[in-house]
Order: C-alpha cells, then structure tokens, then sequence
C-alpha cells in the first residue's frame, strides 16, 4: 500500500471530530442502579433520620438499633470509603472522613460539620435512596473519560459488523508467535483482529477530545509498533484515531502518518472497510 500524501494529512486532520459521544456516553445508567442497590437497605435506614429535630436523640436510637447503616454515609456528600478522603478537625487534626462512623460523637460531627444535619432536621431530603441516585449520576460523570476510548470501539464494532466484517476483540499478540517475536518483550492486546486470506490486520482504537503533551508519546509509539508489525509479511497494523486533541500534536501525528500506510479516522475508515469486504 503506497503512502500517505500532504493533501490526505490536511483532508484526515480536516476530517477529526469534535466528539464521539453517543447519548449512552453520558450516564451509565446500569451501573449507578446497582451502586444505589448496594446501599439502598442502609440508606431506607437512614431515613429515619429525617425530620428529626432532635436528631442526636435519633442517631442514638438508630445506632442502638444497627450502627452498620452509618457506614455508607460517605456517599451523602458524593465520596466513597475507598476514595480515603480526608479533612482537617476542629482540634486541627488530620482525619479520614470514613473514621467518623465509629460512634455517635462522630456522627454527629460529620452531620453538622457538612450541613447535612439541618438538611435532615428541616427535611430538605424525602428520601436518601432518591438523593443518593442524584449524587451517583453526578459522580459518573467523572467516568466519561474512561468510556470514551470504549464508546469508539463500540463504534468501530458496529461499523465493521453493519458491514459483515468477522472480528476479534482484545486479542493478545502472544496469539501471533511472529508478531510477538517481533515485539519481544513489548507485548500488545489489539483492540481488533481481522482475518482475510492471506493476511492479518492488528487494530488499535482510540479518541483524543483534548490535546496535551502525551499525545506526541501517543503517536510515535504507534509509529513504532506499526513499522515493526508492517516488516511481517502476513500482518499488517492499523490505527484508527480521532478527536480534535490532535490539533495539539499535529506535528507527530503527521509524521507517524506518513511511515504507516493505515491510519484512519471515523470517516476514512469507511476505505477501509471496502477494502475489506471487497478481498
């Protein structure tokens, strides 16, 4: 396959999308469902809390009752006992916030130090299970940037199965004995394998919405892994990228454009895709 052109850079850089969201990028729903269920038993608990004016005399009751329910009031102002956060006390010590579940004193100070306690005694809040729901949609949009790479493989699938391409998924170079000689110890799981007669195709997918200084490592790395794969007579690398990040790396991309003939983007890939089919 010959090389890339100056005019198919510009078309392909012209070409780069703002974003590859689909509406199921922005909330996975599934998931914050299951995050609520864990805790929703302890949270109908902490219920009772509500509309209580005085509300160290309730926290007593409940404590008496099952002080295991206040071990899930980290999520009350959206962080998690995992996250280890801390905050410093009125004595000026440093404390985790999960630490102040281990008696009534401390809850208390964790109710009325973060406000929740006139939020319960004035029953701002109808019903933790719901309140809860809210902060987990809040908190899983901070996962948006880890489903972004998924959501193009999701996409690059859909493309390659509308179009009656059998692929593979997640497939370790160790499976090709050529290509993991090649690479030796840098060993490689390929978001895509296709087969056809006579050769292989190793794809790797990715999306860059926002530049930064990794991308440059981005592309010269895959420019690497490229020239070593394409060398193989029977295998031949592909990258499909995207995302207006690149703006920001425009230099290295360019570069690493010209040494792997098959870089594509979401509209290139379509020439690749007839390739494909057509073999």
């Amino acid at each position: 396959m010959k090389a890339h052109t100056k005019k198919e850079f510009e078309t392909f850089m012209a070409q780069l999308k703002e974003t590859n969201a689909t509406l199921s990028f922005y909330t996975d729903f599934q998931k914050i469902c299951k995050n609520v269920d864990d805790v929703a038993i302890s949270l109908s608990m902490l219920n009772f809390l509500i509309g209580k004016k005085n509300l160290r005399q309730a926290v007593e009751a409940l404590w008496k009752r099952d002080k295991s329910v206040f071990d899930v009031m980290d999520i009350l102002i959206a962080t998690r006992k995992k996250d280890k956060k801390k905050f410093f006390d009125n004595e000026g010590n440093f404390r985790l916030v999960h630490s102040l579940f281990s008696s009534v004193d401390g809850v208390m100070e964790f109710l009325e130090g973060t406000g929740l306690a006139d939020v319960f005694r004035n029953s701002e809040i109808k019903d933790l299970i719901d309140y809860v729901f809210g902060v987990e949609t809040g908190l899983d949009s901070n996962a948006r940037k880890n489903r972004s790479g998924t959501n193009t493989e999701i996409l690059v699938a859909n493309m390659l199965s509308r179009a009656g391409i059998k692929f593979k998924t997640q497939v370790s170079s160790k499976k090709f004995k050529l290509v993991s000689d090649t690479l030796g110890t840098d060993k490689k799981v390929f978001d895509f394998v296709i087969e056809t007669t006579g050769k292989t195709y190793l794809v790797e997918v990715n999306f860059y919405s926002a530049g930064g200084s990794k991308l440059n490592e981005v592309a010269r790395s895959y420019m690497e892994l490229g020239q070593k794969i394409n060398k193989l007579a029977l295998y031949e690398f592909v990258w499909i990228t995207d995302g207006q990040g690149w703006n920001a790396a425009r230099n290295k991309l360019e570069e690493t454009f010209y040494a792997i003939p098959r870089i594509y983007n979401l509209c290139t890939l379509q020439t690749f895709i007839k390739e494909i089919r057509n073999h």
